[in-house]
């Protein structure tokens, strides 16, 4: 079903529409502007207000980015960043950053092109699975500029600097399989395929527990920059208060039990 939202701002989704299975304790943002899903600029503050109002809603586990047809978005409207303000683009990394804020799994489907903006909000996800059709791409040189949402710097976190300067500095296209060879995609399917992988990952993260997954999400998210001794301090910290948890005492009485666990998130 189609979710409306209280929020104003979020009256008239523009070029996606969100989809709420309750029962399936899932929300899809779907990008439907074919044949490219080209993101405008005022969508990219929407994806924004809808990861942060899925974020709390108490119906949706799992979060799934997904596009209508071949393409998962060739990029932004390119003439809008030429009318927006200063202050307007100054924000737009913060935006599209949204899926790695969100406490929730974020699990993103890519097929066909992947380009621009579309990468960086991909890259932003938790969990990219491709189809053999798709494409990665930054070719913002081609235009005179960079990326400007948080693309080269996640790329760089994820395949390094040289592959970094090789995919930005020459508009390189990156497919499928490289993709995932490079660590870029989690998981790389035949395009027929890429519905029915997105819905089992679906499913095999709703098993586990929301308190444990938000906790896992935050820590990795936060100590990616810091040091070794700092990162494992901080996981002691986040294990030991995941020890008084509800959750945990299920998860420990379900395996002794030899029973599924119900988590509850408490």
């Amino acid at each position: 079903m189609s979710s409306t939202f209280a929020d104003p701002r979020l009256a008239a989704l523009d070029g996606f529409r969100v989809e709420i299975d309750a029962a399936r304790e899932r929300a899809d943002v779907i990008l439907d502007r074919p044949p490219f899903n080209i993101v405008s600029m005022p969508q990219r503050d929407q994806l924004r207000l809808v990861f942060e109002t899925l974020d709390e809603d108490a119906r949706v586990r799992v979060i799934v980015l997904r596009a209508i047809g071949e393409h998962f978005s060739s990029g932004g409207n390119i003439k809008g960043f030429l009318e927006a303000t200063p202050e307007h683009v100054s924000k737009l990394a913060w935006s599209i950053a949204a899926p790695a804020r969100c406490g929730k799994p974020v699990v993103v489907a890519n097929r066909g092109y992947c380009f621009g903006v579309g990468f960086e909000l991909s890259l932003a996800c938790d969990f990219r699975i491709v189809s053999e059709t798709c494409f990665y791409a930054l070719p913002e040189q081609r235009l005179g500029q960079i990326p400007g949402s948080g693309g080269s710097a996640r790329l760089q976190k994820i395949i390094g600097i040289t592959r970094t300067k090789d995919v930005v500095m020459r508009s390189r296209r990156i497919g499928a399989k490289q993709a995932y060879d490079w660590g870029i995609a989690t998981e790389c399917v035949p395009d027929g395929k890429l519905e029915a992988a997105t819905d089992a990952l679906v499913d095999e993260l709703r098993v586990f527990s929301p308190l444990a997954q938000r906790t896992a999400k935050k820590l990795l998210n936060d100590t990616e920059d810091a040091m070794l001794t700092t990162a494992i301090e901080l996981e002691g910290h986040c294990y030991s208060r995941l020890r008084q948890s509800d959750d945990f005492r299920e998860g420990v009485e379900a395996f002794h039990a030899k029973r599924p666990a119900k988590f509850t998130g408490t």
